[in-house]
């Protein structure tokens, strides 16, 4: 598998079906419910029209068959009384950080489109493989990675999208990095794909890892010793630190600090975490 700067990086073709990045069939155990004590802890900030929360890196955001404390949706709607709550930043189920709901349609629309004309700003903390200097900025176009076993993975490509990500060095250490992460564009997957590009994935990733196989070894039979060999961590090391909605006219920021396990990580392999949670104006935008 090709990895690296200057080259798209995709997957070799494995015979057999392609898995969706969340395929129905799940071995890995019961699903993640969550308690209403948990939720009224995760919660940043509450008004009339908006709900942000801090998610952990195991919670689905969209409601699933399991009921309405199986999903971070769902349990914000009993949270609430509310009929409907809409999801206005989402983040994928093994990504962390802050993620906002509007609590009225009008809400919900106005942030919408404030995110189409990237007038929202949002910063991410990410852990890297490999060790990188500075300010890395990778301006790759980004499509469907057609050649990989999971279907919901993407690749830089020449056709592909175009797509833009910053990622800025806090602290390296034991062959790894700890960086801010701002994008340009809002791509699917985009900060993932774009770190193995640069031949520096994001610790944990299943997808973006070392082999996306790696992944269809995990829904098959779950967490195991082997595969925290090569992942390191048992989720993506990717968490969403800050949004800021004041250039969308909303004079609201909301900011999640590292999360344990993340801290942890750091602590383990000589990384200096001090800096990661500080608020020096607002970030950059993008999703």
């Amino acid at each position: 598998m090709g990895e690296g700067p200057g080259q798209a990086v995709s997957e070799p073709f494995v015979q057999g079906p392609r898995a969706s990045a969340w395929p129905r069939r799940l071995k890995q155990g019961p699903s993640r419910m969550i308690a209403p004590r948990e939720l009224e802890e995760w919660i940043i900030h509450e008004d009339d029209r908006l709900l942000a929360v801090d998610k952990p890196g195991d919670v689905v955001c969209h409601p699933s068959k399991h009921g309405p404390w199986s999903s971070l949706v769902g349990a914000v709607r009993e949270h609430t009384g509310l009929a409907a709550v809409h999801l206005v930043f989402r983040l994928d189920r093994e990504t962390s950080g802050v993620v906002v709901l509007a609590k009225d349609p009008a809400m919900a629309r106005r942030l919408q489109m404030a995110m189409q004309e990237r007038r929202v700003g949002k910063t991410y903390l990410a852990l890297l493989t490999g060790e990188i200097f500075g300010e890395v900025t990778v301006d790759q176009p980004l499509g469907d990675d057609t050649a990989s076993p999971v279907f919901m993975k993407s690749a830089v490509r020449p056709d592909g999208r175009p797509s833009l990500t910053r990622f800025l060095a806090l602290s390296r250490g034991g062959g790894f990095t700890l960086a801010r992460v701002t994008t340009g564009t809002g791509r699917k997957h985009q900060i993932r794909a774009h770190a193995q590009w640069l031949g520096h994935s994001v610790v944990g990733d299943k997808i973006y890892g070392p082999d996306a196989r790696l992944y269809l070894d995990f829904i098959d039979r779950g967490w195991s010793p082997q595969l925290e060999a090569h992942l390191h961590l048992e989720r993506q090391a990717l968490h969403c630190s800050r949004i800021d909605l004041g250039p969308a006219g909303l004079p609201l920021a909301f900011a999640a600090p590292l999360p344990r396990d993340m801290r942890a990580f750091c602590g383990l392999h000589g990384l200096d975490a001090s800096g990661a949670d500080e608020r020096d104006g607002p970030p950059e935008g993008g999703p």
